[in-house]
């Protein structure tokens, strides 16, 4: 690696191809960007100063015998910004009459174009540095409409080429065609800059003579058209980290990749392959050092894709959740309760059990196991383990094979909660806001009788967590004996005998009222009778005329006996 100031000159030399990755993501950059770069430009015209303009980061490439140009290198990072001053350089150059001196810089000694773009932009792009007159582009894309406001904006007045090229700087991070660019794509995201593994699988798997593969099996998967972009491209919550749908997908796929028998995957290479971090250099491992042909696993990848977007639903969250056990409530455990660590065993369910009968109970016990666990704030450490390695690996397909390898766990870290467990979780278990709000809904759909409600069910996302005693209790509450007991009050305030889900929050005036008025509200300030309309979990207990230690446990024991019911 050679890191340090760059040139435009040191960048374009005139014998070194730049080539952007052909199945990378269009160009980009809008009005936004070109009127600030137009004004930087007009700056460092001006000031005749140094102008740094972010990052280059190059990739040398192999060459081969005979090749007429001996420097060829990948664009990493800054596709956006060599773009765009191809673009701009293009426009004055042309406006001046000096066109010779944008192909000087910007072309090889052979005449050809340095940057060789995508292909979603390399026809405007080419079309546009041919170009030898001063005329308005036409057609449509981001390459055409970045030619036409420049040549509407640019004031040659204002503009000096030869400051520009003197002066404007990068920080350029040159890498050996050995050394791994993972590493520094993770230092780029740290900054904020977007790039997900699916876009470096792409380029790996697929190469500029590769376009009907790409066709075939990425294009048609994951670029269909722009509601199949959108589903790929929505952000995940996956516990600290927010991850693109497409990362999460690659990664629940490479866990069931890496337990194939047949490849036979070393002990300790699975426990760094089925590491988050580093992922498309875990896809090239896995190729290279288990000799994995990647035309067939690219078909592999297609199949289990499209398995995948049929069946993995964030937006399940948003609306009435089922009351029949089956992918949809698993669905809602993962992207409700940010549970995505079972997503590689679903997916492995999916595909290898045919039978939609004994997928619902493979699911119904799937959730039985998350929800109990929730509610007697079980630790999750090893879920990473048993849902991307042990069920997997031990071809978990059936129900009762998947109940006899949890229940044989008989230690107190990975165990199906006991009757017992289960009643003191109820009673006792401090949990977060959200983990609260998903024990109450999940039963909440189950013991609903949707036949008699007026209402439906909202989606999880929908529902706001009160307390129905609230942690603010010493002004409108009765007082209590001692420190002890308002230790035990606030202790078991906490719990989920106290707590409920609500359509909408209450009022601050409201929250922290007695509990008559909170259960009524007050003048114009809706109450707790309006805002649980038809919340099973809840009604009878509104009916009730004081809230205190002994009502919290009654409705804990009530959550309890029909947790015990759904949850069997």
């Amino acid at each position: 690696m050679d890191a340090g100031k760059r040139s435009i000159n040191d960048i374009f030399n005139g014998n070194r191809v730049l080539e952007i990755p052909f199945f990378q993501r269009a160009y980009v950059w809008g009005d936004e960007q070109w009127e600030r770069l137009l004004q930087d430009m007009e700056l460092v015209s001006q000031t005749n100063k140094p102008y740094f303009l972010g990052s280059v980061i190059l990739k040398q490439h192999g060459t081969t015998t005979g090749q007429s140009i001996g420097d060829v290198r990948t664009v990493i990072d800054g596709q956006q910004r060599l773009t765009t001053l191809n673009l701009f350089f293009k426009v004055l150059c042309l406006k001046t009459g000096t066109n010779s001196s944008f192909e000087r810089v910007f072309k090889l000694i052979d005449n050809a174009i340095a940057l060789k773009h995508n292909h979603n932009d390399i026809e405007d792009f080419n079309a546009i540095l041919e170009m030898n007159e001063d005329v308005r582009a036409e057609g449509e894309g981001s390459i055409i409409e970045a030619y036409n406001y420049f040549r509407d904006n640019i004031d040659t007045s204002k503009i000096d080429f030869q400051s520009i090229l003197k002066n404007i700087m990068f920080v350029g991070i040159d890498l050996d065609k050995e050394e791994d660019e993972q590493q520094i794509f993770d230092t780029i995201n740290s900054l904020g800059v977007r790039l997900t593994t699916a876009e470096l699988l792409k380029n790996y798997f697929f190469g500029r003579n590769d376009i009907q593969e790409y066709e075939n099996y990425w294009k048609s998967v994951f670029e269909k058209d722009s509601d199949t972009k959108e589903f790929w491209d929505r952000e995940i919550v996956a516990g600290r980290l927010r991850r693109n749908n497409i990362d999460l997908f690659f990664y629940s796929f490479l866990q069931i990749k890496i337990q194939d028998p047949k490849l036979k995957v070393k002990a300790d290479d699975k426990k760094q392959l089925g590491k988050v971090e580093g992922l498309f250099d875990s896809y090239k491992r896995l190729i290279t050092e288990y000799s994995v042909s990647s035309k067939e696993l690219i078909k592999e990848i297609k199949e289990y894709a499209l398995l995948y977007k049929e069946n993995i639903d964030y937006d399940v969250i948003d609306r009435e959740l089922t009351n029949e056990f089956g992918i949809e409530r698993i669905n809602a455990i993962i992207f409700g309760l940010e549970n995505t660590t079972i997503l590689p065993y679903v997916l492995f369910v999916l595909q290898n059990v045919q039978d939609k009968d004994e997928q619902k109970l493979i699911f119904e016990y799937l959730e039985s196991y998350i929800m109990k666990r929730m509610v007697c704030h079980a630790n999750t450490k090893n879920y990473n383990r048993i849902f991307s390695e042990q069920l997997i690996s031990n071809e978990a397909n059936t129900k009762s094979l998947l109940q006899e390898l949890i229940e044989k766990k008989s230690d107190k870290v990975d165990y199906m909660p006991s009757e017992d467990d289960l009643k003191n979780g109820f009673n006792n278990s401090k949990l977060t806001n959200k983990q609260s709000a998903g024990i109450l809904y999940f039963i909440e759909s189950r013991i609903r009788n949707r036949s008699v409600h007026s209402t439906t069910l909202l989606g999880l996302n929908r529902y706001s967590l009160e307390h129905l005693m609230p942690k603010k209790w010493e002004n409108h509450w009765n007082s209590v004996q001692d420190e002890e007991k308002r230790i035990q009050r606030n202790r078991k305030l906490l719990t989920l005998g106290n707590l409920a889900i609500i359509t909408a929050s209450l009022n601050t005036s409201i929250r922290d009222a007695d509990w008559e008025t909170k259960k009524a509200g007050k003048k114009d300030k809706k109450g707790l009778v309006d805002y649980s309309a038809g919340i099973d979990t809840l009604k009878d207990f509104l009916k009730l005329d004081e809230w205190n230690e002994s009502t919290i446990e009654n409705r804990a024991d009530f959550l309890f006996n029909k947790a015990r019911d759904v949850w069997k």
